[in-house]
């Protein structure tokens, strides 16, 4: 069995890089695996052999190349294997539509990216705390 990890979903290299420092920051030890679109992060959950662990958390970006992030989050929810992972949807997008659309859609918790670096570790701390320390999730493979 692997150790639970984070899929972060994520098409921007500098907000990449900043989930991970912020993340690396707060003591979060989860192995991070990034897919950089879409496409990437559906073929990397459906690549997932049964026996192989599903990520504890998917922090998903709604504006990616290729594949929306609304539409990685309907095919997550509409997977028996995936449908009840915790999908936190991490954007820098402040458009209602795609609050409303992601809540509809079975995003358990929606983030706007803090532009400061400092606020967005902040965030990332309460995020690591809530969603990787505190949540109880049903079992999964």
């Amino acid at each position: 069995m692997k150790k639970n990890h984070i899929l972060l979903v994520e098409d921007n290299p500098d907000d990449e890089l900043l989930a991970m420092r912020a993340l690396k920051k707060n003591n979060i030890l989860n192995e991070v695996r990034v897919a950089r679109d879409g496409a990437e992060a559906l073929d990397y959950l459906e690549g997932l052999a049964e026996e192989e662990t599903l990520p504890e958390l998917i922090l998903l970006d709604l504006q990616l190349p290729k594949v929306s992030g609304l539409e990685v989050l309907k095919a997550i929810r509409d997977n028996p294997r995936t449908q009840l992972l915790p999908v936190v949807i991490l954007t820098s997008s402040d458009e209602e539509k795609d609050l409303v659309s992601s809540y509809q859609l079975g995003a358990n918790s929606y983030i706007r990216k803090p532009v400061d670096f400092s606020q967005f570790v902040e965030a990332v701390q309460q995020l690591g705390i809530y969603w990787l320390v505190l949540n109880l999730t049903p079992p999964n493979k």
